[in-house]
């Protein structure tokens, strides 16, 4: 008698979210290989993907549109064609941070730099303290910097590392685009404003600042500055999309592990919270407040086949398990 026992569905917990870059400039997202990277480590995945923790309420769901080709009298169908390819997806973040922030909005996300004294107040922060040069030798995890500017930030102190803007047009910001701009501005600091080369200092030695984390950006560019930070803003509206490629990780309780990749999403909403009652028996108490995503897929050409794609999502079976 033939075997008719069936591999069981995966059982998961939770959905683990990684996102990367895409090069806006070229239109290049970043692709994931689960042949070559199916077993990766769920904490520390390979660069330039990072790390955003688990998520919640995850939900994707097609909004692709099929019709029919019609033919005969009287009509009947012949075979379909897609009239519409188009994919979303929801979730919530579990934990407020640069890169969440901006995920969750629909436009630029900025740093707020350390005001100037006696600065103008301004919405999404005041003319800056002016910015200091790196010095050569700095890496993605130690900032050299003059004794005299070294003196001047101390642990738990946070800093956006990035270069002068100096009047071009277009999509700002490495490795990220945070911005796009279509006319020249008179802001040195503006793509330090925007840019996701941030971070936390951990230690402060006489002539370097060493960071909790390597920039995302890697070692800073020639001629980079840096300036403190002192929280983030966004804000509701404006014209630039944010644009990244996703990888969205179930791991099974047997080892199993579903992949959905998207190689390119963009923000679909404008900024939204999700309130989540820590006791749910007391109206007015402590509530958890989670960033909620909203995102529209957009499509890419698979070169393997020339297919237009929104996503892939793949299946790394437990070991031994039936096929």
């Amino acid at each position: 008698m033939a075997n008719s026992f069936l591999a069981p569905a995966p059982v998961a917990r939770r959905v683990r979210a990684y996102f990367a870059p895409v090069n806006r400039t070229t239109q290049t997202p970043v692709l994931f290989d689960p042949s070559q990277l199916g077993s990766f480590n769920l904490d520390a995945p390979s660069a330039p993907w990072i790390d955003l923790g688990w998520i919640q309420n995850f939900t994707r769901k097609s909004t692709s549109k099929s019709g029919s080709i019609l033919t005969g009298i009287p009509a009947a169908s012949l075979e379909q064609t897609r009239d519409l390819l188009e994919a979303q997806l929801e979730f919530e973040f579990l934990g407020w941070t640069k890169l969440t922030m901006a995920l969750a909005t629909g436009s630029q996300h900025m740093n707020l730099l350390a005001p100037a004294s006696g600065a103008t107040y301004a919405a999404d922060g005041a003319r800056a303290v002016p910015a200091v040069t790196v010095q050569s030798g700095s890496t993605a995890s130690i900032i050299q910097l003059t004794s005299t500017d070294a003196a001047n930030f101390a642990p738990g102190s946070m800093i956006a590392v990035d270069l002068d803007y100096t009047g071009q047009t277009g999509f700002v910001g490495m490795p990220v685009s945070g911005a796009y701009v279509r006319q020249p501005l008179t802001d040195v600091d503006y793509i330090r404003r925007i840019t996701f080369n941030v971070g936390l200092v951990l230690k402060v030695s006489a002539t370097s600042l060493t960071l909790a984390q390597p920039l995302p950006g890697g070692v800073p560019a020639a001629n980079a500055k840096l300036q403190a930070i002192s929280g983030f803003v966004d804000r509701e509206g404006g014209s630039f999309y944010h644009e990244w490629s996703a990888l969205f990780v179930m791991q099974g309780s047997q080892g199993d592990r579903i992949f959905f990749h998207y190689p390119r999403l963009q923000s679909l909403a404008g900024a939204e919270e999700s309130v989540t009652p820590l006791d749910s028996k007391h109206k007015g108490g402590l509530a958890r407040i989670l960033l909620k995503g909203q995102f529209l897929a957009l499509p890419v050409t698979d070169p393997l086949d020339g297919e237009r794609v929104l996503c892939y999502r793949s299946f790394k079976p437990a070991s031994c398990a039936q096929i």
